[in-house]
Formats: structure tokens, C-alpha cells, sequence
């Protein structure tokens, strides 16, 4: 079975509920907080709790958090290839999550920016792996560089998944057109796809980041409780999702796109697979932390209501 090769940064959250922001320079009282592993954390989780091997190639830290990361990644059976960074510790993501389950974040850079083309290399991945990266690796130039390097020379058949996020937008249009051009899975929200698109709509959006992509590639466009679109064979299609009343939206994109490429490497059809993703994406909104995607056990169950 394909390997998903995870190649961004595996943060640690701190999770604060909060009745709502404070104003600048103001305090406000958390109902309650926790501290977790997230960031690329919980794709694996989520593909791992749907029968993927996983693996984590970006570099973990030393200390409380870098022990915390690979702690959870251990619990769920998926793996880290590179050797830790010795003298710094993970950086730190602190969440802050309104009533309505939006989400606000404040990112320190630790040592999952000292990336490097030999720990990216140590994953050895192989055709038929999906490797995925985030756009917020791009965004810095300690990360981007090895990226770029290492993405440049993949054996053909590795498949490249772009998670895009806010950021990639925003980055020169050298960096974003060499990481399309060898992008072989888009998969992101709407908004993040309607900065690339004048098309409206995710099924619209999905036809227009195809255009963007290699000839052959596939994009998902994600939309909260109104579920996905696919463009794969030159075909749209809508997949609905199944709204939910939300506790906690943090890991959400996360959980769908671990459980879709989970499916994808088992060889599951691209429609099917999103709407497995579609269901993991609602039940991780009814809990609170960031890497509680659902088992496979828990989708099937959901389907069968």
C-alpha cells in the first residue's frame, strides 16, 4: 500500500476556548485550554486511523514538544524518518476558538524550520507514495529551499499533494508556478482556491485549479458543511457533506484531507474517497482538539445512519 510521506511542520497547539477575542491590549478568560500535537500531525493521524502508513519527513525538535509529536505519532502507528533536531525544541501554535468554533492562531518558529534536503530524503519515498506539502513550508526561506530541491527530484510516479493554505496566494509567482507545475493533487477550501480561480463556487473552483495543474491532476475544493468538489478525468463532481452542529473547527480540513488520501492510496475512487472525507470532516468538528479525526470503524458507522 502507498506510503503518505508528510513533509510539513508538526507543531504543538495550545488550545484556549474563549468567549471572544480581546481587544488590543485587553485580557480575556479561557473557559478552558489544552496542549496537543497538530500542524501536519493531524493529516497522519487521520489517514493512520483509516488503515494508511504514514510517515512524518519534516524535522521534529528535542524537548516537551518534540516528545509530545512523536509520542502521538507513535500512539497511531505512523513514523518519523528524520533525526531529530538536537539543541532546539518544536515550535509552539496558540489557538484561540470563539463560541462559534472559528479559530484564531499566533505561530512560533522552532525547529521544524531547520528542514534540510538529507531529512526529506531519509522518508525514500517510492512511485505510488502521495508526499504532501503545505503552502506555509514555501513561505520561509529556510524550509522552501531544501523543499524545492528535494521535490525537484522525486522519482516519476510519486504523487505531489499541494495543501496550499492562506499563505500560498501570497508568495512570487516563480515559487508558486515551479510547486504547481508538480503538483499532483491540489486539495484545499474554497477561499484558498477562489484566490487562483475567478470561478465561484467549488465546483466552478475545482474546474478552475485544474487548469492550473499538470495535465493528468486532480483538485479538491473543500467547503465546510456543503462538502467538496472533485475535477479528476476532466469530470466535476459535487460531493454533499453532512452539516453538523460545530464544537471545535481546528484539524477539520486536516481530517478530511487524511482520511481522502488514506482512501486514495487503498485505491478507492476519487468521489467515494471524498465523501469518507466529507463524513471525517463532520464528525471531527463535533470534538474538541485538532488531531481527533475519526477511525475508519467510525466513518462506516456514520454512513450507515
Amino acid at each position: 500500500m502507498p506510503r503518505i510521506i508528510h513533509t510539513g511542520q508538526a507543531l504543538v497547539d495550545a488550545v484556549a476556548r474563549v468567549p471572544a477575542l480581546p481587544d488590543r491590549g485587553q485580557n480575556v478568560m479561557a473557559t478552558s485550554w489544552d496542549v496537543a500535537a497538530a500542524g501536519s500531525v493531524n493529516i497522519l493521524v487521520a489517514a493512520a486511523r483509516s488503515g494508511a502508513a504514514c510517515v512524518q519527513a519534516g524535522v521534529i525538535g528535542t524537548g516537551r514538544n518534540g516528545d509530545l509529536i512523536r509520542g502521538a505519532l507513535a500512539a497511531e502507528g505512523a513514523t518519523w524518518s528524520a533525526e531529530p533536531i538536537p539543541d532546539a525544541d518544536t515550535g509552539l501554535c496558540l489557538v484561540l476558538v470563539e463560541p462559534d468554533a472559528e479559530r484564531t492562531f499566533v505561530t512560533t518558529l522552532g525547529a521544524e524550520r531547520r528542514l534540510s534536503v538529507a531529512a526529506l530524503a531519509s522518508s525514500d519515498p517510492v512511485p505510488g507514495d502521495l508526499v504532501c506539502v503545505t503552502g506555509y513550508t514555501l513561505a520561509v526561506d529556510s524550509t522552501r529551499a531544501p523543499l524545492e530541491e528535494w521535490l525537484a527530484g522525486l522519482a516519476t510516479g510519486v504523487e505531489v499533494v499541494l495543501d496550499p493554505g492562506a499563505v500560498f496566494a501570497g508568495l512570487p509567482d516563480a515559487t508558486r508556478g515551479a510547486m504547481l507545475a508538480r503538483t499532483t493533487i491540489w486539495t484545499s477550501n474554497l477561499a484558498e482556491a477562489e484566490a487562483f480561480t475567478p470561478a465561484r463556487g467549488m465546483e466552478a473552483a475545482a474546474a478552475g485549479v485544474s487548469g492550473l495543474l499538470a495535465p493528468g491532476a486532480v483538485a479538491i475544493i473543500r467547503d465546510g458543511p456543503a462538502g467538496c468538489a472533485v475535477h479528476a478525468d476532466g469530470v466535476t463532481t459535487v460531493v454533499p457533506g453532512f452539516p453538523q452542529e460545530p464544537v471545535d473547527t481546528n484539524g477539520a480540513g486536516d481530517a478530511h484531507t487524511g482520511v481522502l488520501l488514506a482512501e486514495i492510496a487503498r485505491g478507492t475512487g476519487w468521489v467515494e474517497a471524498c465523501r469518507r472525507a466529507n463524513v471525517a470532516g463532520a464528525i471531527k468538528v463535533t470534538r474538541s482538539g485538532p488531531a481527533t479525526a475519526p477511525t475508519a470503524s467510525e466513518i462506516d458507522a456514520f454512513l450507515a445512519h
